[in-house]
């Protein structure tokens, strides 16, 4: 959710999206005290300056933040459903790594969209995170990320089905440098929905055009 001059995940990029009338992708980190952040680094550093883990730091503490070369502060989920207001359909990636309380994210995640009524699904390359979502939430949409190359969970093609059939997602968001494969367009035959990321580049796009259902797109690789 970013695009150029404007921060990636900020207030600002939504604005840009809704007017723009295109959906919003957007990260979701926790803070300290358990308050889903629109955020996506572990770390503030890359896209602040500042020192520290996101995690480590409060709400308010990450708010009083200022992305790089920008006016716009870190937002809280709750702050930018209420900017959307059904506006655009929203596809919220839940970040985790091995070791890392998923779950409970995403019950931070489902109690902020309680009373939401705009298009939203939630996604993670966390397969525990769809597996909390069809649990406790069935209503929710809720997908699983992947990849394949040396970062992720999934490097192996017995990990990707392991990953799958555990999350039993709704529809799977897989990197457009692993497409095409036969197993994902057997996948899309079956009927599963399949959405491809980050696409960034006219080539990426075209390649995206031609095998998935959506794309998760920024700069060049927009329209």
């Amino acid at each position: 959710m970013h695009g150029k001059g404007v921060p990636e995940n900020s207030l600002a990029a939504a604005e840009a999206a809704i007017a723009a009338g295109m959906g919003i992708e957007c990260d979701i980190q926790r803070s300290a005290d358990d308050v889903a952040m629109v955020f996506h680094d572990w770390d503030v550093e890359r896209l602040t300056g500042a020192a520290g883990a996101t995690g480590a730091l409060s709400a308010e503490e990450l708010h009083q933040l200022q992305y790089s070369g920008s006016d716009q502060r870190p937002a809280t989920l709750r702050e930018l459903l209420s900017l959307i207001e059904g506006c655009a359909p929203l596809l919220i990636e839940i970040k985790s790594k091995p070791g890392y309380g998923v779950e409970r994210s995403c019950e931070i995640v489902a109690q902020d969209l309680a009373s939401y009524s705009g298009d939203v699904a939630i996604m993670s390359f966390d397969p525990r995170a769809a597996a909390w979502v069809r649990e406790h939430s069935p209503d929710t949409c809720c997908g699983l990320v992947m990849r394949e190359d040396e970062h992720g969970y999934t490097q192996t093609a017995a990990e990707r089905w392991e990953a799958f059939e555990y999350a039993q997602p709704d529809f799977l968001a897989y990197h457009i440098a692993a497409l095409p494969n036969d197993w994902v367009e057997g996948l899309r035959a079956d009927g599963l929905p399949i959405l491809s990321w980050t696409v960034n580049s006219p080539e990426t796009r075209q390649r995206g055009l031609l095998h998935v259902d959506a794309l998760v797109s920024e700069g060049a690789g927009l329209p």
